[in-house]
């Protein structure tokens, strides 16, 4: 298995991006129940969720790319975000991750230098919890969450269905170092019953 060209980017996604990372997208949507979309997305119809992933703050669009030697242009090799998590106020210190890799470049260490990009621009945001949801079966994406520190913490089974089958969802919880929230463990007398 070959490893990423040398040469990989990673930096913020912007709209010039918008058609690689809307192709990928619908790669997952088309050929596989890694994400529960069911309907490929025209790149006018993506164009406000990436518009929601500034270059700063908590919810990113982080890009991987090279100059392709065919083409003599850049192409993009995968993408990773975080998202809100849920729209509460009192969920605005976690986020959602996830990373998306082009067709054949999985399993060459995309993935890897993505999330590592992403970690690193959230480290001084306020952010005490990233989750990823993991459709199963997701060997690949559950050792790549692994290694990034996110332990398994429950599944929802035969949550969604696509392709005439019942797919179950893992979700994945990493404690973040929110360098600008309360250091303490919550009151346990709060504690919303």
């Amino acid at each position: 298995m070959s490893r990423i060209p040398t040469e990989v980017q990673v930096r913020p996604g912007s709209e010039a991006d918008l058609e690689a990372v809307t192709a990928i997208y619908n790669h997952y949507v088309r050929e596989t129940a890694l994400t529960f979309d069911t309907t490929a997305f025209t790149p006018a119809e993506r164009l406000p969720w990436l518009r929601s992933h500034p270059e700063d703050g908590p919810f990113r669009l982080l890009v991987a790319s090279h100059i392709s030697p065919s083409r003599n242009a850049p192409e993009v090799l995968g993408y990773a975000t975080s998202s809100p998590y849920r729209p509460k106020a009192a969920y605005s210190t976690s986020v959602e991750v996830s990373a998306y890799c082009a067709p054949g470049t999985t399993g060459r260490g995309v993935g890897t230098l993505l999330y590592k990009a992403l970690f690193e621009a959230l480290a001084g945001e306020d952010i005490h919890r990233a989750y990823a949801a993991i459709a199963q079966p997701n060997e690949p994406s559950v050792r790549l969450h692994g290694a990034f520190g996110f332990r398994h913490v429950g599944t929802y089974t035969e949550v969604g269905r696509k392709f005439g089958r019942y797919w179950d969802v893992s979700w994945y919880e990493k404690p973040m170092l929110s360098r600008t929230g309360p250091s303490a463990s919550p009151d346990p007398s709060r504690t919303p019953r």
